[in-house]
């Protein structure tokens, strides 16, 4: 298991650091950092303070994920299904999460919203061609590899 240094910056005292919830976590929480609780309506998005910026490590991006807690027990999930810090944003790490329930949901200062994984990531050279290597799969698209 690699460790890397991730230096952190505080935009609020009310800020929580993200901490892993087992040793081998990949992901670590996120923590709201509103000045009282945040009511989200159903089928609503708001965008949730975290109080935190951080310095990515070149090379890797901090993906944010739905922590599966309050996504299956409340139906609250990042908006755009996972988000993207890239290393050379420096601004607030802020968590657009949505109610996909039926029901109000409220999120207290300090609650764990989302998971933050930092993960390696490949920069591509795109190469126009005018032909692409042969698979078995070829151009099968969604379902093609399930049953039939």
């Amino acid at each position: 298991m690699n460790k890397y240094s991730v230096r952190i910056k505080k935009l609020s005292d009310n800020a929580v650091i993200p901490t892993y919830g087992s040793q081998f976590a990949a992901g670590a929480d996120l923590y709201a950092c509103e000045g009282e609780a945040v009511t989200i309506n159903p089928h609503e998005t708001k965008l949730i303070h975290t109080g935190i910026a951080m310095e990515i490590p070149t090379g890797y991006a901090g993906l944010i994920y739905a922590r599966s807690g309050i996504a299956s027990k409340r139906g609250l999930a990042p908006a755009n299904k996972v988000g993207v810090v890239d290393s050379d944003y420096r601004g607030e790490i802020m968590v657009a999460l949505h109610n996909h329930s039926r029901d109000v949901q409220t999120i207290e200062n300090g609650e764990r919203i989302a998971q933050l994984v930092i993960a390696p990531y490949v920069v591509a050279d795109f190469v126009l061609s005018e032909e692409l290597d042969d698979t078995d799969r070829g151009a099968g698209g969604f379902g093609s590899t399930g049953k039939k």
